[in-house]
C-alpha cells in the first residue's frame, strides 16, 4: 500500500510518499513561499535523485501539480490514499475519511485555529480537484490527547459550555507527542512517567504515562501553554478586556498582536525564532535573554506540575526545532530539576546526542527528532483497514 502524507502550512507544503508494506520512504518534497509573489524553494527527492529549484508557486494546486509532474507515473498511479496532518474539526477529534461533515467541522472551529484550518481546507480541496479518486484521510492533531481525564480537559466555566459550544481542552502536536511515546516505549519499556517537550516556533508539552497522554499544555486553541514564537501562551484573560477598554486597539488589531507580535517575539523585540534570540542574547541583548528565561521557566513550570500529577518523573524528551537543536534551552530547563537529582552530561547535550543525561541522573533526558509523517501514514492505513 502506498500512502502520500501531506503536511501543510500557511506558506509551506511538505509531501512524503511511503510504501507501507515496509514503511520505506519513496519520495519526499518540500515547497516554500506558497502563494507569495516571489520565488520559493522547491525540493524533490526520490531514491537516488535530488533536485532543488527556485520557482514561484501561486497555490497548493500549483505545488501539487509540480510534485506530480516529477513523480514517476507508476508511483503516481499507485497512490492508495492521502493522509493529512490536520489540526481540528468540531465533532471529529480522531482520524477520519474526509467528507463534507468533517470539512464542516473544520469550518465550525475556524475561529479557534484560523491559520491551520484555512490552509488545510485549501490543500484538501486541491487534492479533491487534482486527485479526486484517491481516498483522503484526516489524522487530527487532537487524537493523541483523547485519553485526557475529564478533570484535565474541562475548563472552570459553566459546565454546559463543554457540550453546547465545544469549549474544552483539546491539545495539539499529537503526532509529535505520540511519536515520543513510541520511542519511550522502546527506551524505557512499557511503564514510565515522562514529559514530552515539543519546542519550536509553536511549542507544547504532554504528560505521558505508560504511553498514554494524561495532560497537555495546549487548550481549546493553540494560543495557550508556554510562550510561542509570536503567539501569547498563558496570560490573564482579563488583560484582553483591559486593553480593549483602555487603549485604542480594535478587537481585530488586538487579536493580530496576540497572534503575530507577542510570545518570544514580543518579549525579545528581536524575533520569534530562537536562533535569532540566542544570538542576540549572546551579544548582550537583555530582552532576548529575558525571553529565554521566561520560556525555559514556563516549560519547567509545566514539567514540575506534571511530575506532581503523575506522582513522579522518569524521563523528559525534547523534540522539534528548538528542542532538538538548542542545548542552551535544554540546560536552562533541566537546571530547574537538580533537586530531583537530574544531571545533564554537558558534552552530550552540546552535541545533541539522543541521551543527554548523565549515567547517575535520576531522570533520563532524551533528544528525539520527531517523525510526524510516518505517524500520519500509519494512522491512515488504520483508517483504511477499519481500525
Amino acid at each position: 500500500m502506498k500512502v502520500l502524507v501531506c503536511n501543510a502550512g500557511s506558506t509551506s507544503f511538505k509531501l512524503k510518499l511511503y510504501d507501507m508494506d515496509d514503511e520505506s520512504l519513496l519520495v519526499e518534497s518540500r515547497m516554500e513561499r506558497i502563494g507569495e509573489d516571489r520565488e520559493g524553494r522547491f525540493i524533490f527527492r526520490s531514491r537516488g535523485t535530488s533536485s532543488e529549484d527556485y520557482i514561484k508557486i501561486g497555490s497548493y494546486d500549483e505545488g501539487l501539480g509540480h510534485f506530480l509532474e516529477r513523480l514517476d507515473p507508476a508511483l503516481r498511479n499507485g497512490i492508495d490514499a492521502v493522509g493529512f496532518k490536520t489540526v481540528l474539526s468540531k465533532g471529529f477529534p480522531r482520524d477520519y475519511v474526509i467528507d463534507e461533515a468533517v470539512k464542516k467541522g473544520m469550518h465550525d472551529y475556524m475561529s479557534v485555529a484560523p491559520v491551520h484550518n484555512t490552509c488545510y481546507l485549501q490543500v484538501i480541496e486541491a487534492f479533491e480537484r487534482i486527485m479526486p479518486d484517491v481516498v483522503r484521510i484526516g489524522t487530527f492533531e487532537t487524537a493523541f490527547h483523547q485519553t485526557l481525564e475529564e478533570e484535565a480537559y474541562v475548563y472552570p466555566l459553566p459546565y454546559e459550555w463543554k457540550d453546547k459550544y465545544g469549549v474544552r481542552r483539546f491539545g495539539y502536536h499529537g503526532a509529535s507527542h505520540y511519536y515520543q511515546s513510541l520511542k519511550l516505549n522502546e527506551l524505557l519499556g512499557e511503564r514510565y512517567r515522562a514529559v514530552s517537550c515539543h519546542l519550536g516556533g509553536s511549542s507544547s508539552l504532554a504528560a505521558i504515562v505508560d504511553g498514554t497522554c494524561r495532560e497537555t499544555s495546549f487548550g481549546l486553541s493553540l494560543q495557550t501553554g508556554v510562550p510561542q514564537g509570536s503567539r501569547i501562551g498563558d496570560i490573564d484573560p482579563f488583560i484582553i478586556f483591559y486593553l480593549l477598554e483602555n487603549t485604542g486597539y480594535s478587537e481585530e488589531e488586538l487579536k493580530k498582536i496576540l497572534e503575530k507580535e507577542s510570545g518570544l517575539k514580543g518579549i525579545s523585540g528581536v524575533s520569534g525564532d530562537m536562533r535569532d534570540i540566542e544570538k542576540a542574547a549572546n551579544s548582550g541583548n537583555e530582552r532576548a535573554m529575558l525571553a529565554m528565561k521566561i520560556y525555559s521557566r514556563e516549560i519547567a513550570r509545566y514539567i514540575g506540575g506534571y511530575a506532581a500529577l503523575m506522582g513522579g518523573l522518569d524521563a523528559i524528551t525534547f523534540t522539534a526545532g528548538v528542542g532538538e537543536n538548542s542545548s542552551t534551552i535544554r540546560k536552562m530547563v533541566t537546571d530547574h530539576f537538580s533537586y530531583m537529582r537530574l544531571e545533564l552530561d554537558e558534552k552530550k547535550n552540546l552535541e545533541n546526542d539522543m541521551c543527554i543525561s548523565s549515567p547517575d541522573s535520576a531522570i533520563k533526558v532524551f533528544v528525539i527528532p520527531a517523525d510526524e509523517e510516518i505517524v500520519v501514514a500509519r494512522r491512515t492505513v488504520k483508517v483504511l483497514a477499519g481500525d
